[in-house]
């Protein structure tokens, strides 16, 4: 069972930057993948980035892509999403998750609680 925490959401102006990180309970965290899902009030949970179990190979959402990027460190059991050029549309809960290596939520078995991230105009 892996427990996941995320953390350093909180709000920004449009163009500013967050990094968020997702902290692992268990070492076996490093043989999942691991991705970032975000939810907006009365939308879907929806795909942002996901990357490897080592690292090697990474996808994003295309609204996203040349602005987020996303990156772990095994070895601290922790994962991150840097977030820069922020936009109003960005604002949602940020999840992160474990799992197989895919797009849709159902393919992550492990959630974190979510942070949100806030972009004022």
């Amino acid at each position: 069972q892996v427990q996941l925490v995320e953390s350093g959401g909180g709000l920004v102006q449009a163009g500013g930057s967050l990094r968020l990180s997702c902290a692992a309970s268990e070492r076996t965290f490093s043989i999942y993948t691991m991705g970032w899902f975000r939810q907006a009030p009365g939308k879907e949970r929806e795909f942002v980035a996901n990357i490897n179990w080592i690292g090697s190979s990474t996808d994003y959402a295309d609204s996203v892509k040349g602005r987020f990027t996303i990156s772990r460190d095994n070895a601290k059991n922790t994962g991150y999403l840097q977030m820069n050029n922020l936009k109003p549309e960005d604002t949602a809960v940020y999840y992160c998750a474990a799992g197989r290596y895919g797009t849709s939520p159902n393919e992550y078995a492990y959630w974190g609680p979510g942070t949100q991230v806030t972009v004022s105009s």
